[in-house]
């Protein structure tokens, strides 16, 4: 399934480990994660619902984000890039990465789009890296 404004990709993993896999994708492109926020337990603690793991994530690149606060320094509201990351089914979690050109879209100085490009081409990769050890994970559980 496509979405005009995030990347998406599953992985046959339980969540803490496709968080750790998505973690070690993002290093790779001088990216992190620098904020978490437990889904599952703020539910459960504030509204007494049960629901599956989920977090959601706040992505970000430093010299990206100096780059888009540099052009404009407003754009801060719109940072770090999300993501979300649910364990729909036990061993099975959906990443979705927000794509920075939803952030560039509704930006007006220059100096944004760029850096939004840049930060889109890494995500790119991230996901690229991410379908790799999908692929490999469940080509080796068929082999197993």
């Amino acid at each position: 399934m496509s979405i005009p404004y995030a990347f998406a990709v599953e992985l046959p993993q339980p969540l803490p480990a496709a968080i750790d896999t998505l973690r070690a994708a993002l290093t790779a492109e001088q990216m992190g994660i620098v904020s978490e926020v437990d889904v599952q337990a703020t539910l459960k603690a504030k509204l007494g619902l049960d629901s599956p793991p989920q977090r959601l994530l706040g992505v970000c690149s430093p010299a990206i984000a100096h780059a888009l606060m540099d052009a404009e320094p407003d754009i801060a509201a719109l940072l770090p890039c999300g993501c979300g990351v649910s364990e729909r089914e036990p061993g099975r979690t959906r990443i979705v990465l927000q794509d920075p050109r939803a952030i560039g879209a509704l930006a007006t100085q220059p100096g944004v789009r760029p850096a939004c490009e840049r930060a889109h081409a890494a995500l790119r990769r991230v996901v690229d890296r991410l379908e790799a050890v999908s692929s490999t994970t469940a080509a080796d559980a068929t082999s197993a």
